[in-house]
């Protein structure tokens, strides 16, 4: 046996001498004024601040040979092995920051395999035992892997501008690339006498960050109206009245023009391609094609210019699928303060991805086995979706399992939207004969009570408590309403408050949102009419239920909301009592596509906590040490919190409501510790929780637990 193994390295770096332009950075520029500040900072960096060159030979040589003592004649015995792995790996990058607010990043990796020890071909697998670990070592091989990153990081000089002093922007874009070699085994695949080449893969991705924030208090500065307020300063007491009310009234106005204080908006966007069957091979450093553009993340489509090229495998039974994905983020908040003491945060966001994957050939149209055509076969697309939106409008509708408002009302509404989808598609209203059982007032063809096209707005206006006749009829909404926070401190100010109370506030938060958990697209749709994406005009083109197909599917879509909390009362006494009393409600709102059925969960949580402070408790003990008098605080803790749970399933075609899951909870928590020293803590704990399940088949639980702990820390 041999073994042999070589390492071999160089790398180089060199960090440049910043030369740096600011043509009109001193004091006697042209630009003096305050609004050429972003000429006068205007700079340029005339050299990148380093450049990074890699390069490693990796060889490792292994000889084995078998001996068998015991051969006998004519017995094959067993050639040597040979093992080798020979590689040879590249990499480059520089950094160039162009100005200060401007910088580029660029990388690029090659990783080649040597195989100069073959004596036929890869395939037949012959190696040459005369040559060793030294032999050709320069030798840097063939391209198995390369990679390539460019990244540009911009911050937006508009707070450059006093009138956008108050905004602050900055974008960020990543593009990656990335080749990789095909197996060798079917480099040259022989098929019906013809050879075929399968090609290697190509793929890239591009990230876009655009985040921004806005200042406004800058912004009211810079209007004059911002941290104003005005003093009524008179010594006559009938016109020092009066000037006060007008004093109060104008700071109340300031109060509102200024109530918005911060917004943040930060939009992030993901897409990528990958696409086999790529005969072409990247050069040894770097690489532009198939294009620049899709080497630097561009999303361009590059597979018909492909085809076109001779660039993709011709091998007719090519498997391997072309695939796209796209993923969009948005997503904003604002801080308010219409009043003094009284905080409200807005939130919301909207997320949108989606996977499209498509099985192809190409087309050899000249016989000269190289393609000339793209031939998409079959496409398929899913993904998923949510936006932020509120449903507060009918979230203390009557709704239980005997009967609910707004289910009624979804009910009522399929009618509607059903007529509005007919319209838009050109339907004769005149004619019986375009409505089911003849019924002029009924459904449209193709638009019944079950098509998704119509369950879908007419549950969204129902549980919004949005008009049925001006609701949106696509399911992707591209506008997030914001969901909020609320907290008031205000009742401190009060003389009766201040006196009895270290703190007192009340507040108040709301959280919806609509999800599609899954959509994909329809094989089987195919419209006569492209722009209208819920019809298909064709009358002989319907599904089992008798309605037109639509261009995506949805297994189900979703509607969340949560007051969280609805209602929360948080104080502090100065006898060191604290109490707190919350109360929270959710529901759950779930459409099934499939068996039309509407899930429904509801719940409402009532919790009250309450906390006393025992200062300087003396307590004799050892625990510390030697015994003792110990003087430290005992915290006592209760809380109190009952919650129900429900779950009710609506049939849309019948009336038949069922409760099938739910439960009533109730939790009693109980805890005490006390301080015998700075390291050594005692607490007692007890834990109540009791549940009366809502369905029959399901027996009460009761579950207690109590205990003391003794904790010490080692820590300082």
């Amino acid at each position: 046996m041999l073994n042999q193994d070589v390492r071999a390295g160089a790398s180089y770096n060199f960090n440049f001498n910043a030369i740096k332009l600011e043509p009109f950075k001193n004091n006697d520029s042209l630009f003096s004024g305050k609004y050429f500040k972003i000429l006068k900072d205007f700079n340029l960096n005339l050299l990148p601040s380093n450049i990074s060159i890699n390069t490693d030979f990796i060889r490792q040589f292994n000889k084995q040979k078998f001996r068998d003592t015991s051969l006998s004649e004519g017995n094959i015995q067993m050639q040597e092995l040979f093992r080798r792995n020979y590689t040879f790996d590249f990499q480059y990058s520089f950094s160039y920051p162009i100005s200060d607010g401007l910088s580029l990043d660029y990388s690029s990796s090659n990783n080649n395999i040597i195989r100069n020890y073959f004596i036929d071909n890869i395939i037949n697998g012959r190696q040459d035992p005369s040559l060793d670990i030294w032999d050709k070592f320069f030798d840097i091989g063939d391209p198995n892997q390369q990679n390539q990153q460019i990244s540009v990081n911009y911050q937006l000089p508009v707070d450059k501008i006093p009138t956008f002093s108050f905004l602050r922007a900055i974008y960020s874009y990543t593009g990656d690339f990335q080749w990789q070699k095909g197996s060798d085994l079917f480099g040259n695949l022989l098929v019906d006498g013809q050879t075929y080449d399968l090609g290697n893969t190509i793929s890239n991705a591009n990230t876009h960050n655009f985040n921004s924030v806005f200042d406004m208090n800058k912004f009211y500065r810079y209007i004059g109206i911002g941290g104003k307020r005005i003093n009524a300063n008179t010594n006559n007491r009938r016109q020092k009245n009066t000037i006060k009310k007008k004093t109060s009234f104008v700071n109340s106005l300031i109060e509102l023009l200024t109530t918005i204080k911060r917004i943040q908006l930060n939009y992030s966007e993901n897409n990528g391609t990958f696409l086999p069957g790529y005969l072409e091979t990247p050069r040894f450093i770097g690489s532009f094609m198939p294009t620049v553009g899709y080497v630097f993340g561009s999303q361009k489509d590059i597979r018909y210019l492909a085809a076109r090229n001779g660039w993709l495998t011709v091998f007719p039974e090519f498997n391997q699928q072309y695939s796209e994905v796209s993923n969009n983020n948005l997503t904003f908040s604002a801080n308010l303060v219409p009043i003094n003491d009284l905080k409200i945060d807005l939130t919301g966001g909207r997320t949108y991805s989606r996977n499209t994957i498509e099985n192809f050939n190409t087309i050899d149209n000249n016989g000269d086995g190289i393609s000339d055509e793209y031939n998409p076969l079959i496409t398929n697309s899913i993904g998923n979706f949510n936006i932020s939106t509120v449903l507060i409008k009918t979230a203390f509708s009557n709704s239980d399992e005997n009967s609910s408002e707004t289910f009624e009302t979804f009910r009522t509404n399929r009618l509607i939207i059903a007529r509005r989808l007919a319209l838009n598609a050109g339907v004769d209203f005149t004619n019986p004969n375009n409505f089911e059982d003849g019924d002029l007032s009924g459904f449209p063809l193709g638009f019944g009570r079950t098509n998704q096209s119509v369950l879908l707005p007419a549950f969204l206006s129902a549980y919004s408590g949005s008009d049925p006749n001006k609701v949106s009829l696509a399911a992707f909404r591209n506008i997030p309403i914001p969901n909020w926070t609320l907290k008031y401190t205000g009742f401190m100010k009060l003389k009766w408050f201040k006196d009895n109370f270290k703190r007192f506030s009340i507040s108040h938060g709301y959280n919806s949102t609509y999800t599609i958990n899954q959509f994909r697209s329809n094989l089987e749709y195919e419209p006569m009419i492209p722009e209208l994406e819920f019809f298909d005009q064709d009358p002989n083109i319907l599904d089992q239920s008798g309605n037109y197909k639509n261009k995506f599917l949805y297994s189900n879509i979703n509607l969340m909301e949560q007051f969280s909390p609805l209602f929360k009362l948080d104080m502090e006494m100065k006898n060191s009592l604290n109490l707190l009393a919350e109360i929270r409600k959710d529901r759950l709102l779930s459409l099934s596509f499939d068996n039309n059925l509407l899930t429904e969960i509801q719940g409402n949580e009532y919790v009250i906590g309450i906390g006393y402070k025992l200062k300087d408790l003396q307590i004799r003990s050892r625990l510390a040490g030697a015994r003792q008098l110990i003087k430290s605080d005992l915290n006592m803790k209760l809380d109190f919190s009952i919650r129900n749970n429900k779950t009710i399933v609506r049939y849309l075609d019948s009336n038949n409501n069922q409760v099938t899951a739910g439960q009533t909870i109730l939790n009693l928590n109980y805890s005490a510790d006390y301080a015998f020293s700075k390291y050594l803590t005692g607490i007692f704990y007890f834990d109540y929780s009791f549940s009366d399940y809502a369905i029959s088949t399901a027996f009460p639980q009761t579950t207690i637990r109590s205990g003391l702990t003794i904790r010490y820390n080692f820590g300082n």
